[in-house]
């Protein structure tokens, strides 16, 4: 069973703890160590994760697989049914279950209006990229992005419009 908990300061730790698990174990093939360690610290250090779910356009999830942590999602709204998600990670423990379809799934259901959805992926990141097809998205548009210290995000913008 899959559910999404609203995530709160005190999650901070577990959620610091998954992000380097996922990352470390995900994207080593994708973009190097430096970078992962780079991207790992402005993302989901205790402060840059204490603003993120202090921002109240934010709203921060705990993926939950059979009661236990298993990922973590976050997700904005632009208005008029149009949302972003910003970061949707799941323990690579989890991927080949399901948790991922489900957890999505339970996502258009926390959000009934949701008629439009959009993400940045890695253009690499080939299993991302995949799953995210599998759920109904499509490729909108590829995209280059700054990140700092010479760093680029080298991404493809998708897209999911429901029914």
């Amino acid at each position: 069973m899959v559910s999404l908990q609203r995530a709160v300061e005190s999650d901070i730790p577990l959620i610091r703890d998954l992000a380097h698990r996922i990352w470390w174990a995900h994207y080593p093939d994708i973009i190097s160590d430096e970078q992962i360690a780079y991207m790992l610290e402005q993302g989901y250090s205790e402060s840059a994760l204490s603003a993120q779910l202090a921002d109240p356009a934010l709203a921060f999830w705990l993926v939950l697989a059979d009661g236990v942590a298993a990922g973590f999602l976050a997700i904005s709204g632009k208005g008029d049914g149009a949302y972003f998600i910003h970061k949707f990670y799941l323990d690579n423990t989890q991927r080949g279950r399901g948790v991922g379809a489900a957890a999505f799934e339970t996502l258009l259901n926390q959000y009934p209006d949701l008629r439009e959805a959009r993400l940045n992926v890695n253009r690499r990141n080939f299993k991302s990229v995949n799953f995210y097809f599998k759920v109904g998205f499509v490729i909108h548009h590829c995209m280059d992005t700054p990140f700092g210290e010479g760093y680029v995000m080298d991404d493809f913008q998708m897209v999911y419009r429901k029914g």
